[in-house]
């Protein structure tokens, strides 16, 4: 079986349906409003690494890949640039939504 089919397989285990809905606000043109801890519990689901940094600083790690964010103050709401980042990681990790 291939690594992908695995790796698929694995997250299917992983991911809820608030998460795919998440996955898939990400990769919507254009964007929309998504809460930053549902962008960071999906990443997590997804099997990333999370270390925080000094303030609002958080970086992820997947699939070898890793991302500096900084959450949004004072709001919950991401910020469309942030939510351009997270596609561009999730992209950068292998993370296809068709195929999750």
């Amino acid at each position: 079986m291939p690594l992908v089919s695995l790796f698929s397989i694995i997250i299917v285990d992983i991911m809820n349906n608030k998460h795919r809905k998440v996955l898939d606000k990400i990769f919507q043109n254009p964007v929309k409003p998504i809460e930053w801890q549902d962008i960071e519990k999906l990443f997590i689901a997804l099997g990333a690494n999370m270390v925080e940094g000094s303030g609002s600083r958080v970086t992820f790690h997947l699939n070898e890949v890793t991302a500096d964010f900084h959450r949004p103050l004072p709001g919950k709401e991401a910020k469309r640039y942030q939510i351009v980042d997270a596609r561009e990681f999730l992209t950068k990790a292998g993370i296809d939504p068709k195929k999750v």
